[in-house]
């Protein structure tokens, strides 16, 4: 009934998507975990942890999650739901071997199993911790009721393994010798006149486990907040506040969200006093009633005392309270809560019948509300939406649910959301950061500049604001202030690889290959397998014509991205270039299986074509780049020489005309263009004024000494009947190619110009 009620709560996570809340650090952003479980893994999980936490079973647990599952978030769900199912089932076994009560055990089994909140330590991937550990837990609870029925050294290695096993998925069972030292007491009754040193004696090896988890917490880099944390007084409030919450929300579970912000003008006096009234009068009623009914000093020093890791005392996040934190530290409340029931309804004539109506009633209530609970969690952007229903002033909310738009498309929603972060808290460099983000993608860059600079006046060594700050410079084309801060991410953090990777790009941008080349190469130290880094060197080699490398640069990049089309395409231009004209081929078509939509792979492989005489196939390549890209110049110019290699002029001629619609500027164009319009056999082909124009033109471009071009202004002359300026411009083109050691192409010209001095044009 346990394993049946919980999956039917939480199954349908099963559907969900992973948040975008810790689930990137934990899963789908970690490349070591999304590797699955390997050696390498297993010592990093052991070494890890900068994010804030040690749990090295935890991370073990995730990179079997990917070892199965892949990156499906349903994988890790199913995980989650099936330990918190077996930590219910191990809490009912253990309470009813510590207690002997079946029905007792079994709905406080039922209370934990399905209590929505329980949904936060469930429904989010990164809560793993929560649901491992508790399992360990209640292992040690079983273990310890089986080792005080019966002492035996295996017994209790049992009770220490469990909490080492715990241990190393969430530091919070440090409070387990604590609970157990409460269970010697009621329900064991080990705790007699002069027991208890004896008692705790008996835990020094659990005690001394606890204590080296406390150092590995503490030595963890993000655990301790530094000397901007919150005033003594202040968190002692929240502390007060925060049990009574808890209490509230034990009872009724509504407006339940992620996380609760810690109010910025702090919290109202009033409700500081009544959580404190309220704490005192339970804490004074309990403490009268130990001796008739000592389960309610049990559960409740059980709910006090488990809290105490992630209370607040000790600061540890920016949040006043959180759902997950009652995971283990509940099931004191619901323990006290049901065998005061149990005790108080004794007497009733129809006890069994009313208490299984009310238990039903309870438990069935809670599904509906845990079941709508878990509904919020289906992805980021609805649990944010909730979180922004049930709560004020949350910035992170605001924050996240705009990363969570970004992902969908919905920018100008996403940018609504940042800047009410910012509003609420101008201090939360994150949401700037991510304003500075969404404004970087829409284009504008001053406004995202500005944001980065305002995160970095917060946080001065805040590596990617560096990163995207250098990005928005070089969006402007503000190269050396982008180099600038490239340079001081890398100075704060030397390994950065991006940052390496785009200072390559603006030194490349700068023509400065060298320095470009040095900075891919330190990228690809950190990350060798990025592609883009790689793609980038062959790039780099092959503008110095370092064509060698920049093939082999490029097949490392396709090794690592085998669907990388620009990678494919300049393979394809450099295999070109060395004479591999089948190779370039094959890599052009592979470009184009990829992207079919690119003009660049169609126009090249269509100029390989052209040079295997293939003149048919290199006419439908040019024109489908065309219809990609009707301004495609480079195109149009292939598409004129194609059909004047096959001697279809008017359409090489219209398409060079066309070339120079686009570019009015190409000498190359104007001159082929004019040598037509002056030598076509056709006289409706010929235009000797139009042809002067464009070779003039040409010829201005070139300084006046090429003597192909020299050559064309004097066909143009000679067809426009201006024989003298004929003849002046092709001995310029003689003398020009004799000086360029020109021979066979000097008695070419000899021959025109002797045409031109009888009076007769020069045509093909």
């Amino acid at each position: 009934m346990l394993a049946a009620i919980t999956f039917a709560v939480f199954g349908q996570t099963l559907h969900h998507e992973f948040i975008n809340y810790d689930d990137d650090k934990y899963v789908y952003y970690n490349p070591v975990v999304a590797k699955g479980l390997t050696l390498q893994g297993v010592v990093w999980a052991l070494s890890y942890g900068e994010i804030g936490h040690w749990h090295p079973l935890t991370w073990i647990s995730h990179m079997l999650d990917c070892q199965f599952y892949g990156l499906n978030p349903g994988g890790p769900h199913l995980s989650n739901v099936a330990l918190h199912a077996a930590a219910a089932v191990v809490l009912f076994l253990a309470l009813r071997e510590l207690t002997g009560s079946l029905w007792r055990s079994a709905f406080v089994a039922a209370f934990f199993a399905i209590h929505p909140l329980r949904v936060e330590s469930v429904a989010w991937v990164a809560e793993r911790k929560d649901v491992l550990s508790g399992v360990f837990f209640m292992l040690a609870l079983w273990a310890y009721g089986r080792y005080a029925r019966q002492l035996s050294h295996w017994r209790y290695a049992l009770v220490a393994a469990a909490q080492g096993l715990g241990l190393l998925c969430k530091n919070t069972l440090v409070t387990l010798p604590f609970v157990l030292l409460l269970l010697d007491w009621w329900p064991l009754e080990r705790l007699t006149p002069g027991s208890f040193w004896g008692l705790v004696k008996e835990k020094i090896p659990l005690i001394l486990l606890s204590a080296g988890s406390c150092v590995a917490t503490f030595l963890v880099p993000e655990k301790v907040f530094g000397p901007g944390q919150t005033p003594l007084l202040e968190r002692v409030a929240n502390v007060v506040v925060s049990y009574g919450i808890y209490l509230r929300q034990m009872v009724y579970p509504a407006g339940l969200a992620i996380p609760y912000i810690n109010p910025p003008s702090g919290l109202p006096f009033w409700e500081i006093a009544l959580s404190l009234a309220v704490l005192a009068a339970i804490s004074i009623s309990v403490l009268a009633c130990r001796k008739g009914r000592p389960y309610l000093l049990v559960g409740w020093l059980w709910y006090l005392g488990m809290l105490v890791p992630a209370i607040g005392l000790i600061e540890i996040s920016y949040y006043s309270h959180a759902d997950r934190y009652t995971y283990l530290p509940g099931i004191g409340l619901v323990l006290a809560g049901t065998w005061t029931v149990g005790d108080w309804s004794a007497g009733w004539k129809h006890r069994r019948t009313v208490l299984g109506s009310v238990m039903a009633a309870v438990i069935g209530a809670l599904m509906i509300c845990a079941w709508t609970q878990t509904g919020y969690w289906k992805n980021s952007e609805t649990l944010w939406a909730h979180t922004l229903a049930c709560t004020t002033g949350n910035y992170l909310a605001h924050s996240n649910l705009g990363n969570a738009l970004v992902q969908t498309g919905k920018v100008d929603e996403a940018i609504a959301h940042y800047q009410s972060a910012v509003q609420i808290n101008p201090r939360y460099v994150d949401a700037r950061f991510n304003l500075g983000n969404a404004y970087l993608q829409k284009g504008n860059a001053d406004k995202a500049i500005t944001q980065y600079q305002k995160a970095l006046e917060i946080q001065p060594d805040y590596a990617v604001a560096h990163l995207n700050l250098g990005n928005g410079f070089s969006q402007q084309g503000r190269l050396d202030q982008a180099i600038s801060q490239y340079q001081a991410a890398l100075e704060i953090q030397p390994a950065y690889a991006e940052a390496h990777f785009n200072l390559g790009i603006c030194f490349g941008q700068l023509g400065r290959m060298n320095e470009a080349i040095s900075e891919y190469q330190k990228a690809l130290e950190t990350k060798p397998d990025h592609a883009e880094a790689r793609y980038n060197l062959g790039l780099a080699f092959a503008r110095q014509g370092r064509m060698d490398e920049a093939i082999s640069e490029y097949q490392r990049a396709l090794k690592i991205k085998p669907d990388y089309a620009e990678a494919h395409l300049n393979l394809g231009i450099c295999l070109g270039q060395r004479g591999k004209t089948d190779e370039a081929i094959s890599q052009y078509q592979k470009a184009l299986e990829i992207k079919p939509d690119c003009a660049e792979a169609h126009n090249d492989l269509g100029i390989c074509l052209c040079q295997q005489q293939r003149m048919t196939e290199a006419v439908a390549q040019f024109q489908r780049a065309l219809e990609i890209k009707p301004d495609y110049a480079e195109a149009r110019h292939n598409l004129g020489n194609s059909f004047f290699q096959q001697g279809r002029m008017d359409e090489a001629i219209s398409q060079y005309q066309k070339t120079l619609e686009i570019q009015p500027a190409d000498a190359t164009v104007q001159n082929i263009l004019a040598w037509l319009l002056a030598t076509c056999a056709q006289p409706s082909q010929r235009n000797g004024n139009r042809a002067v124009e464009l070779a003039r033109q040409a010829n201005a471009s070139t300084g006046g000494k090429d003597p192909d071009v020299l050559r064309t202004l004097a066909a143009a002359f000679a067809e426009a009947g201006r024989f003298g300026a004929a003849r002046e411009s092709a001995q310029k083109a003689i003398e020009s190619a004799r000086a360029k050691g020109q021979t066979g192409f000097a008695e070419q010209l000899g021959r025109e110009l002797k045409r031109y001095e009888a009076g007769l044009p020069w045509h093909q």
